[in-house]
């Protein structure tokens, strides 16, 4: 919105090769979570969420995040977030435990034993798919696409950091 006396700057559209990248990545963004999650789900019955939640736990201290945490690192409502963990918890994957300090309540969630071999178990065939429909497509490109995308991640506000077992 343009605030009184001031002068709207003019839309600067896409050139073609802007417009080519930018509907090519759309596609991307809008097709490669169900082609990753359709194998994940088939192979390990597993949403993508639910994988990248387990990943998340393994590397972690003591497996275990507050559920705020977990939130944020999906990019994802405390609610959604608290429905997909409750199915790991269902499957028992995870724990869940209501945590005190700081003069509030918390909720933790905590990697199990079998939760720890099910994702063992599962990130092979994780790892094939994404590198049969990311890293292998693009070659030598695909660091300096990481590169480029990490960009795009500071200016969202996301963390770059890698968290690594």
């Amino acid at each position: 919105m343009v605030g009184v006396g001031e002068r709207e700057e003019p839309v600067r559209w896409l050139d073609d090769d802007e417009l080519r990248a930018w509907i090519n990545l759309a596609k991307v963004l809008l097709t490669l979570p169900g082609a990753l999650e359709s194998q994940l789900l088939r192979d390990a019955d597993l949403t993508l969420l639910g994988y990248m939640i387990l990943a998340r736990l393994a590397v972690v201290p003591e497996e275990t995040l507050r559920m705020s945490e977990i939130a944020e690192m999906a990019n994802g409502s405390l609610p959604r977030t608290s429905h997909a963990v409750a199915r790991l918890e269902d499957r028992g994957w995870v724990t869940r435990t209501v945590c005190t300090g700081q003069g509030r309540r918390f909720t933790v969630a905590t990697l199990t034993d079998a939760g720890r071999a099910h994702l063992e178990t599962s990130a092979p065939g994780h790892v094939a798919t994404v590198r049969r429909l990311v890293v292998e497509p693009l070659g030598e490109d695909f660091v300096g696409l990481g590169d480029a995308v990490e960009r795009i991640v500071e200016v969202l506000g996301l963390p770059t950091t890698l968290l690594k077992p």
